[in-house]
């Protein structure tokens, strides 16, 4: 994410974290529900379609964050209906043209629904690592505008977008609530949220129907959702069960994934044995050292240990390392080796949304002798 990935470095590299329509109308719209969308895994978000618009309810923002409610509707029949504006946090006329991002997380769906060319804005460009988006912001079409939570409102209302797709860790963004004022719809986006591979990844639904792309959406998430099973099950068939250990030290601090977060559940469909997989937490897990030595000393595998990204700095930020096994037989991988040309993680960019690219690298690591062919994308090895 644009303004997190710094601190995601410092605190959990190594974990794993309105009005659009303007003026009454004279008919009321009939509202005639029809078939939801099918969200499967994602658990932060809904989509319902009904006669003349779609429905778009994220009911997990933040954690603890309330429900809510965009109606999306086709610019064609804006000025034939009327909605209670009270039901609604934004209503937004479709198919978004001009669209503002707020997370590095939002790049990736929509260079896979074709709508880069949609961005006109971003907060703190140089996160981003696409080069497709790159060349956009190169050329100027993408402004950068500050920081997500002190955005530049008067550049933002400048490029007058149609939608702004929000990151907030709360309710509190003086930013958003300016634009919101000003009459730009502002939808929350929680795919961060999210504790599973397949449940980020759905997220690409989240966005389609802002373009009309939900057949699409649907159709790209499917082709996600067969690669990551099909990488899982072949996973099955390994003959070991590898030992492993996450994260490293913060201060005095060592975070190891949770059992229920996100890097667990890649670990439990890699076929390796996760050394907390046993605990409950969805995010992080703060040890101290000595635990983690106790308990994890020789693991066989050191997955993200932080953000250095070979043995010699390894050893430099803590001499203590290379007391663990995966340590001594140079058996460490980290997601934070592969930037973009301005110093962005692709990790936390193009991962969220590929889970089977980064499953299989997982599984190349882990039982190299089922995936022979594939080269590592996002989990390579300290040098």
């Amino acid at each position: 994410m644009a303004h997190t990935q710094k601190s995601i470095l410092l605190f959990s590299l190594f974990l794993l974290l309105l009005v659009g329509c303007k003026g009454e109308k004279e008919a009321q719209v009939v509202s005639k529900k029809e078939s939801p969308s099918t969200v499967t895994y994602a658990t932060g978000f809904k989509v319902t379609k009904e006669t003349d618009l779609t429905i778009v309810e994220v009911t997990g923002a933040w954690p603890g964050a309330k429900s809510f409610k965009y109606a999306l509707v086709p610019k064609e029949k804006l000025p034939s209906i009327t909605l209670p504006r009270d039901a609604y946090d934004a209503i937004i006329a479709t198919p978004v043209e001009k669209v503002v991002l707020t997370s590095t997380t939002h790049i990736e769906p929509l260079q896979q629904l074709g709508e880069l060319n949609s961005v006109v804005g971003f907060p703190n460009t140089d996160y981003i690592s696409s080069p497709e988006a790159r060349k956009l912001v190169n050329s100027g079409q993408i402004q950068d505008l500050g920081m997500n939570d002190i955005l530049n409102t008067e550049m933002v209302l400048e490029l007058s977008p149609e939608l702004i797709i929000g990151f907030s860790i709360n309710e509190e963004n003086k930013a958003y609530d300016i634009l919101k004022k000003a009459g730009i719809p502002v939808a929350y986006n929680g795919d961060w949220v999210e504790h599973t591979p397949l449940g980020k990844a759905e997220w690409i639904k989240f966005f389609a129907p802002f373009f009309q792309k939900e057949g699409l959406g649907d159709s790209i998430f499917a082709e996600i959702e067969s690669s990551y099973k099909q990488a899982k099950a072949l996973a099955q068939k390994a003959k070991s069960k590898p030992t492993v250990l996450t994260g490293g030290l913060y201060k005095d601090v060592w975070y190891v994934a949770g059992g229920n977060s996100w890097m667990a559940q890649f670990m439990e469909d890699a076929n390796a044995d996760y050394l907390w997989s046993n605990t409950e937490e969805t995010g992080s897990i703060g040890l101290s050292l000595e635990s983690v030595l106790e308990k994890a000393q020789d693991a066989e595998y050191w997955f993200n240990p932080s953000a250095q990204t070979t043995y010699m700095e390894l050893n430099e930020a803590n001499p203590h390392y290379r007391q663990f096994k995966a340590f001594k037989n140079k058996k460490v991988y980290s997601n934070a080796i592969e930037k973009g040309e301005t110093g962005g993680l692709i990790f936390y960019e193009l991962a969220p949304h590929r889970p089977d690219i980064v499953l299989k690298d997982f599984i190349k690591i882990l039982h190299p002798e089922l995936l022979p062919e594939h080269q590592l994308q996002f989990i390579k090895p300290l040098q």
